[in-house]
């Protein structure tokens, strides 16, 4: 009798893992919404405060992140009011008295955020005032970027009073907010004085400028705020460090000798102070001057004691050591200037290697066109420090090249051998690429220009310096999107110059050209380029 029982229970027991096992999955789209308030007591913008405390409900569960760097108050306070957080709502408690007839701005930066996926409610802020009066002015503008002149989204604009902004650099402000999609921002409920104005972008924000890696925009003059301010115009740049410093030194595995610099070089060099002896060092300076790379030929010290400088005037010593018991290992290995595997019409083969060469011995170097041995090939040096050679040759269309190094073909200036090494590449047709007329056109035929042409990648492709109406070609352009910008060479030295918040000097002004310049294979375009006689943002 008890057998059938046990059966109906079993069965029940399948039935039911059955109908859970088609239960749909449990879940739904992700919350994409900040915290939104309900209600706030006293009222945002109440009048003749009387209180210590304000409560804030929300509409979900909420948390303060960095509430200490996040939320600030304006004008401060000599003890910090204390945030409490009573399931959703925030109370916030006044431990110290208030001035008479002042309004005061609670500026909660990104402090308020959801519980479960921490979306940021931006840019609330409290406001209320002990007297009658709530101070209601506002100051407004755009923040965009020097480089590019577009607006810079999540950038912070900031006040200070104009007898506070010696804190500018050393404190954070409490009239600050930030930037929306469209790079505009809105300062609100300010009194009449004058203030002085910011923009700063951080990858870790604390509202202080104080890294040369972060933007900085200003104006030079301060703001006499007596009405409603709008239209202002920030400009964010990367400043320039005023010392050199040296943000990385060592010995590589290779034994070559890296040194990495916190801003470029103009007309770099370096003095060796101890040992002074050293025989031809060979030195190698980054484009930009910001890295050098040595290669001493022997290694037979303790420590090496540099000087770094800038057009003969030492900026810095450096000194490196290392133990004698040290070794390097070291294997030739070579890049190259090739497209996509071709070589650019017009364009000789370009090798860059890793290590200074010594000697590259033709006889053990061998040329095939279409598997068949070649002669009449030339392998040039093209730089003084030995890394960079050229292969010359009378490329062919719709053939393929080997080259190849046998083994001892190359060797360094440590008589370091190669291991065979080769590269298979084509030349590139001529119809796979377009050529490009500029004719250049100044409304202004005083001031000297810079123009750059950009790739679809944002690389610098070419650039050239405008004195006088001219017409450029550039022939055997590679296919691709281009964009123009043009650079007012303010002081004639071929670059462009960045701001510097200190001397209250703007970075130079920029223009680009309003439209995409496209080219097509085997197509030569023309445009002609009016440079503006002003520049505006």
């Amino acid at each position: 009798m008890k057998k059938p029982s046990v059966y109906i229970v079993l069965f029940c027991s399948l039935l039911l893992f059955s109908c859970a096992s088609l239960q749909q999955p449990q879940g739904g789209p992700k919350d994409m919404l900040a915290p939104k308030v309900l209600e706030e007591s006293p009222k945002n913008l109440s009048t003749n405060f009387k209180g210590d405390k304000i409560d804030i409900t929300f509409d979900e569960y909420f948390k303060l992140s960095s509430e200490f760097t996040e939320i600030s108050i304006s004008p401060s306070l000599e003890i910090t009011p204390v945030y409490k957080i009573k399931k959703k709502v925030l109370e916030i408690v006044f431990k110290d008295s208030l001035e008479k007839n002042t309004t005061y701005t609670i500026n909660f930066g990104k402090a308020i955020q959801d519980v479960n996926e921490s979306n940021v409610l931006k840019n609330y802020s409290y406001v209320f005032a002990t007297g009658p009066v709530l101070d209601s002015l506002q100051i407004s503008g755009t923040i965009i970027s020097s480089n590019d002149i577009k607006p810079v989204k999540d950038a912070t604009a900031f006040l200070f009073h104009i007898e506070q902004d010696t804190l500018f650099g050393k404190k954070k402000s409490s009239l600050f907010t930030t930037t929306d999609s469209a790079g505009h921002f809105s300062l609100k409920n300010l009194k009449e004085g004058k203030y002085t104005i910011y923009g700063l972008k951080e990858a870790n924000p604390d509202r202080i400028y104080n890294s040369p890696n972060e933007e900085i925009a200003f104006l030079r003059d301060p703001i006499n705020l007596v009405k409603d301010t709008s239209d202002i115009i920030l400009k964010l740049f990367k400043g320039i460090p005023e010392r050199l410093r040296i943000l990385d030194k060592k010995i590589e595995k290779d034994g070559r000798i890296t040194y990495i610099f916190n801003k470029p070089i103009k007309k770099p060099s370096i003095t060796f102070i101890d040992p002074i002896n050293l025989k031809d060092p060979i030195i190698n300076f980054s484009n930009k001057g910001d890295t050098a790379s040595v290669w001493l030929r022997s290694y037979d010290f303790d420590s090496l004691k540099v000087a770094i400088n800038s057009d003969k005037v030492a900026l810095d010593t450096i000194k490196l050591t290392r133990s004698k018991k040290d070794t390097y290992e070291r294997t030739i290995l070579f890049s190259n200037n090739l497209s996509g595997g071709k070589i650019t019409p017009g364009k000789s083969l370009q090798l860059t290697f890793n290590l200074p060469i010594e000697n590259i011995s033709k006889q053990s170097v061998e040329l095939l066109e279409d598997s068949i041995p070649k002669t009449g090939f030339v392998i040039n040096q093209l730089s003084q420090s030995n890394l960079v050679y050229t292969v010359s040759y009378p490329w062919k269309i719709k053939k393929l090249y080997t080259l190849k190094f046998n083994e001892g073909a190359i060797k360094d200036i440590y008589n370091t051998a190669n291991k065979p090494l080769k590269l298979d590449f084509e030349l590139d047709e001529v119809e796979n690429y377009g050529n490009l007329s500029l004719n250049i056109v100044k409304e202004d035929s005083t001031k000297t220009y810079i123009l750059q042409l950009f790739n679809s990648a944002k690389n610098l492709y070419k650039e050239e310096i405008i004195k006088e109406n001219k017409t450029i070609i550039f022939n055997n352009i590679p296919i691709s999107k281009y964009t123009l910008r043009v650079i007012e060479d303010a002081n004639n030295n071929g670059e462009f110059d960045t701001g510097n918040v200190k001397l209250k000097t703007q970075p130079e002004k920029v223009w680009f050209f309003d439209k995409e310049i496209i080219t097509r294979a085997n197509w030569d375009r023309e445009e002609k380029i009016i440079i503006p006689k002003k520049f505006s943002d």
